[in-house]
């Protein structure tokens, strides 16, 4: 038993470090993600004339746009370019656990898109002159840290199955999406609070684990189908 965890985890190391290594000789997902990010930030700041009284109240649905459409981009890239090159054809064929390919790719994406995030919060902070006293930064980290393992779980799997048909620009978002909605406003609410604090507010942070450990699992196990057709 022991020695099949280990095989399993030197799987998903071994095409974790390809996936990053690549990662780094293209830097096509990093500076991708980053730029969109960073615009769509810089955009929101200019285009809303935001008061003191209202920016704690639009400052954090602005950060998860950049958030969402960033991560998407990422997403979809990372797997259509193994479509493409043919690499995923040729994993496919090796004795590797499907389980293993998911979390390699899952951890892959997490830290495509945490890297991007923790460039942006410090801009996003800066432009919007928000002010976290305290362990505030530390909160809003593991606010992003969880909405994001919600987003990099759905999107891999579904990014498996947009990768392989035509369109996948816009098939992408529109299975990911509707699935998102209740780790997209979890964290939005979160993020206000942390800027805002409310009384009486739903768990929304038990929302957010609770999601991310059903659709974590579930998405591990149905990969292993998905990745055959």
């Amino acid at each position: 038993m022991l020695s099949e965890i280990k095989a399993f985890w030197l799987q998903v190391s071994a095409i974790l470090w390809k996936d990053i290594r690549s990662e780094l000789r293209s830097k096509q997902t990093w500076l991708s993600m980053g730029l969109f990010a960073l615009l769509v930030l810089v955009i929101f700041n200019f285009t809303f004339d935001l008061r003191v009284e209202n920016k704690a109240a639009v400052a954090p649905g602005v950060l998860w746009v950049s958030f969402i459409f960033a991560s998407l981009l990422g997403l979809e890239r990372t797997m259509s370019s193994e479509r493409e090159q043919g690499s995923l054809d040729r994993l496919l064929l090796c004795p590797v656990d499907r389980k293993a390919i998911y979390l390699a790719k899952f951890l892959g994406n997490l830290l495509f898109i945490g890297v991007v995030e923790i460039v942006a919060l410090p801009i996003y902070l800066a432009l919007f002159n928000l002010h976290l006293a305290g362990g505030g930064p530390i909160v809003l980290i593991v606010i992003v840290l969880l909405g994001t393992i919600g987003i990099a779980s759905v999107g891999t799997l579904f990014s498996a199955i947009a990768s392989s048909g035509r369109g996948r620009e816009m098939l992408l978002p529109i299975l990911v999406f509707p699935l998102i909605v209740p780790v997209v406003i979890g964290a939005i609410r979160l993020t206000e609070n942390l800027l805002m604090p409310q009384v009486n507010e739903p768990p929304w942070l038990g929302l957010i684990i609770v999601f991310d450990v059903i659709f974590l699992g579930v998405s591990m196990l149905a990969f292993q189908f998905v990745i055959e057709e």
